[in-house]
């Protein structure tokens, strides 16, 4: 929503402070879909040439994100922090054998089925269930130094994946001032070869090949930079519920009593989706 309303105020105060100050917005208006064109298919043409079908696709998803902002709500971090939970109760009351069918198949686990969302996201549950499977095939004996060790590598890797839509806006945003300027070029190129024509015409020609400078400027640090950094920002921020499961399994494989295991599923959550030790020591409680 705030993206959205970020473009209008954004073209509002340009277009409309161009016009204030006694600017002419036609000319601007006709330039801009051949430069449109000429900046536009050079910033599309570069995204195909350094990208995979599947990373533009994950792009488009990414541009989505920004709009639509992070997918975790406080309810979503309340329920991961009683599903892992409810696991690693298994594990200790239970044993390994009780808990290995729900690792070994989530969609048919009844602890799973209660928390739909959860099942859905499918990184989420990979990294749950193979790092507890890791747990139930040694039958508890690993050292859990090692079982953190290969939980950070499976989240640095996936976040390195997830953050690639931003890199990739970012460095667009970076390349298009100078796709402005190969607008601008051509659009001078243009006018070198109407040189005859009266001043007039001459003019205009100038200006509308200047309008591709503006405009790779604009769409630069006005638009797709600021996504990239907002696209950024919700990754990061989505990415603290994977942070929660490690905690809660590695607190819990420390043997750690249920209070401290509660404060390290809530010490990586933004304050903004945090619940309170109530909410979580009542939940876990069947308040």
């Amino acid at each position: 929503m705030f993206p959205a309303i970020g473009l209008v105020v954004l073209l509002g105060m340009v277009f409309g402070g161009f016009v204030f100050t006694g600017g002419a917005l036609g000319p601007v208006l006709e330039a801009l879909p051949h430069e449109m064109i000429i900046i536009g298919g050079a910033a599309v043409g570069s995204l195909i040439i350094g990208n995979s079908g599947k990373q533009l696709k994950s792009l488009g998803g990414g541009l989505g994100k920004a709009f639509k902002g992070p997918s975790y709500t406080k309810k979503d971090f309340l329920d991961v922090i009683f599903l892992v939970s409810r696991l690693m109760k298994m594990l200790r009351v239970e044993g390994p054998i009780a808990l290995e069918p729900h690792v070994e198949d989530p969609k048919s686990s009844a602890v799973f089925a209660e928390f739909p969302k959860l099942l859905k996201d499918a990184t989420l549950v990979h990294l749950i269930a193979d790092t507890l499977r890791l747990v139930v095939v040694s039958s508890g004996t690993l050292d859990v130094h090692a079982v953190e060790e290969v939980v950070d590598n499976s989240i640095k890797t996936h976040h390195h994946e997830a953050l690639h839509p931003a890199t990739q806006l970012q460095g667009l945003a970076d390349a298009l001032p100078a796709l402005g300027i190969v607008a601008a070029v051509l659009g001078v190129v243009k006018t070198m070869g109407s040189i005859d024509k009266p001043p007039a015409i001459l003019g205009a020609m100038i200006g509308s090949a200047l309008v591709g400078t503006f405009l790779g400027v604009l769409l630069a640090y006005g638009m797709v930079g600021p996504l990239a950094t907002r696209l950024k920002a919700v990754l990061e921020e989505d990415a603290a519920i994977y942070q929660t499961i490690k905690q809660i399994i590695i607190a819990s494989l420390h043997g750690h009593p249920q209070p401290l295991v509660i404060e390290a599923a809530r010490s990586g959550i933004v304050h903004a989706k945090q619940p309170s030790f109530a909410e979580v020591f009542d939940g876990l409680r069947g308040k």
